[in-house]
């Protein structure tokens, strides 16, 4: 219940922040931040709506007003008027902050999905990197522990660009390719769609046999995913095992 009520609200401070917290580790904040980009991102289109709705009536009516009282050239009509109020609108500072909320609300949505990057809200991040500025505890160590890297727009690129190629792309079986180098076997599984857990060195059972996941790399389509295992000559099921059950029976090649 906590994590509903008041966690959407703590997950707007920065993440060097949240961890001063008494109760950070045993939260998870995954959702708090979903529910909080999600809010952000919705309080962000009612603003637009109401701001769009006030600006462009309070303009509309102002030239009309003006143009009525002869302060206008005859010649401007009341499409003029309405394209000169959609200018003003579009160049106001706070249609361009209300879209600023609204992307921002949009990136912390995907990065809590997708990314696992739970980030705060800007102005606070910019806060507290000024305060980390003057107190000379700024560094890259500190704008990792306050929630932002450098890699965090390419990460949500990547799995934004990850969604809509799977969306666009249809599912076909995964192809195995058994190979040896000596006395040992290795598996390379090619797959249509990425595994991401799927992170060296960690140890896979396909079938009654354990391999042990020696790199992962990208190739060409149909099947762009790459994953080398070596095969063990034992292994323990565990929790940390992953276990490589495919829906439809995979096509098998030996090179």
């Amino acid at each position: 219940m906590f994590t509903f009520l008041l966690g959407p609200f703590l997950a707007v401070l920065p993440n060097r922040w949240r961890r001063s917290l008494p109760f950070f580790k045993s939260m998870d904040w995954r959702m708090p931040c979903l529910l909080s980009g999600f809010g952000e991102l919705v309080l962000a289109v009612i603003a637009y709506m109401y701001w769009y709705s006030y600006s462009m009536n309070t303009w509309v009516s102002l030239g009309l007003d003006a143009a009525l009282a002869g302060k206008m050239d005859p010649r401007v009509s009341d499409h003029d008027i309405t394209i000169m109020s959609l200018f003003i609108f579009a160049t106001s500072p706070l249609t361009w902050m209300i879209v600023g909320v609204f992307v921002e609300g949009s990136v912390r949505l995907v990065g809590a999905a997708f990314t696992e990057s739970n980030l705060g809200i800007l102005p606070l991040f910019v806060a507290d990197k000024i305060f980390l500025k003057i107190t000379g505890q700024s560094g890259p160590g500190a704008a990792q522990a306050a929630g932002f890297t450098d890699t965090n727009l390419s990460s949500y690129a990547g799995a934004i660009r990850e969604k809509v190629r799977a969306s666009r792309t249809s599912v076909i079986p995964d192809e195995l390719c058994v190979t040896r180098e000596g006395a040992d076997e290795f598996l390379e599984i090619r797959t249509c769609r990425s595994k991401p857990d799927w992170t060296p060195p960690r140890t896979v059972r396909y079938q009654e046999t354990f391999y042990r996941l020696e790199e992962s790399s990208r190739g060409s389509e149909p099947r762009p995913f790459r994953y080398r295992l070596r095969r063990l000559s034992a292994g323990v099921m565990s929790r940390t095992v992953l276990v490589y059950a495919p829906e439809e029976e995979p096509v098998v090649s030996e090179e």
